[in-house]
């Protein structure tokens, strides 16, 4: 959810960039002292591997919301390492999206905008700008917490 959210803001709260060619192997990378135990960081420019990672000192990759370890897929690239910086408040935003993913997700997929019967009547919320007329998506809940960490892409 954060490479959604990261994405959806233009910001990725890099701190270092790193270019020049890197080797994955044995499902990891070596990322020495430019992180530490816990921190995010983005690989960009890979073949098979692009995206947002926790690294930790063992070898252990997380993935983007550091819950699932993952294995990266073995290749050499000539790309860049961003080391980020994710602030918490803006994590504890991405958390309470991904909880109102999970509250909502039911509703989200249905197929029906309204329906009513029997007395009873229901209407989804729908959302506004690019997704106007459409179904009101995490975008539009949270748009207002997200302006704070939002980039001019």
């Amino acid at each position: 959810m954060l490479t959604e959210v990261c994405d959806f803001v233009h910001n990725y709260f890099e701190r270092e960039v790193y270019e020049g060619t890197f080797t994955i192997s044995n499902g990891t990378i070596n990322l020495g002292t430019k992180a530490i135990d816990g921190q995010r960081f983005r690989i960009i420019g890979s073949a098979l591997n692009d995206g947002i990672y926790t690294y930790y000192t063992d070898g252990q990759i997380y993935d983007d919301d550091n819950t699932e370890v993952v294995t990266l897929s073995a290749e050499t690239f000539t790309g860049k390492i961003a080391v980020m910086g994710v602030p918490i408040a803006f994590l504890r935003i991405v958390y309470a999206i991904s909880e109102w993913l999970e509250k909502n997700q039911t509703a989200l997929d249905s197929p029906y905008t309204s329906e009513s019967f029997g007395g009873y009547s229901y209407t989804k919320a729908t959302g506004v700008g690019a997704n106007a007329g459409g179904v009101l998506g995490w975008q539009d809940v949270f748009r207002s917490k997200l302006n704070a960490y939002r980039k001019i892409a």
